[in-house]
């Protein structure tokens, strides 16, 4: 007999990790986030995952673009989703101008008034990343001046950070990661500090076996995926070329 979690196709399951949380917190997404989280864990064989994907207003262009430039004919093919979130060996083989051009075009057929800074301007910045959406798309990093938390707080939070897993509380784990930070008018990432994250939802985990010592991705205070070194390593040297670029704009 096959067991459910090898019945979830693995680009679907990865897309419902990371799409989760925000999901869950009605940013983004349809609704009914518990039908995400039993795709997430493995468990579920009758959603439409792509149906389901095809709602997220942010991260389904991406996926069409992504696809689209590199031959792929699934859009929730495995290697797609890796690109948009993490950064893989599909982004290097993007051109970053012909993705930022067409991605922005597609984008401006639905944006309104909110979305003005949507021009060629930002092509300089753009790459097949959630990076590049949440740095250079999202309005929150033109906020960062005004002196409120709240834009710091939701570029934190909404990027895809890396930790390692130091501990555990009784119902969360304690990731080890460094932080964004807004000094003299540009963005770097902090000292590494431990924080809570939670890891579990009524179907189980998204990661299976989390233990101490595990690479993770945490996307809303969410322990999304298990990371390797090489996956670490690329998404991190992806964030800090996106916030140089964000940098240079806010300078």
């Amino acid at each position: 007999m096959v067991s459910l979690e090898h019945s979830v196709l693995p680009g679907h399951r990865l897309f419902a990790q990371y799409a989760h949380a925000p999901n869950a917190l009605g940013y983004c997404g349809p609704p009914g986030s518990e039908r995400l989280q039993a795709i997430a864990c493995g468990q579920a064989t009758d959603v439409d995952v792509l149906a389901m994907a095809r709602q997220f207003s942010g991260a389904w262009p991406y996926q069409q673009v992504i696809a689209e430039l590199t031959g792929i004919a699934d859009q929730l093919d495995e290697r797609v989703v890796r690109a948009y979130w993490t950064a893989d060996e599909l982004t290097d083989r993007i051109d970053r101008a012909q993705f930022g051009a067409t991605l922005l075009a597609r984008l401006a057929s639905t944006a309104g008034h909110y979305w003005k800074h949507l021009t060629g301007d930002l092509l300089v910045e753009a790459a097949p990343t959630h990076n590049f959406h949440v740095f250079g798309v999202y309005p929150w990093s033109r906020l960062l001046g005004t002196g409120m938390p709240q834009p710091l707080r939701v570029l934190e939070a909404c990027r895809i950070s890396w930790g390692e897993v130091a501990g555990f509380t009784a119902d969360r784990a304690v990731v080890r990661s460094r932080l964004l930070v807004f000094e003299h008018g540009q963005l770097s990432l902090g000292p590494e500090r431990e924080a809570p994250a939670d890891y579990t939802v009524p179907e189980g985990a998204f990661v299976a076996d989390l233990a101490v010592g595990d690479l993770v991705a945490v996307h809303w205070d969410f322990v999304c995926d298990r990371l390797d070194a090489a996956q670490v390593d690329r998404l991190a040297q992806q964030t800090e070329w996106q916030l140089s670029q964000t940098n240079r704009r806010l300078g």
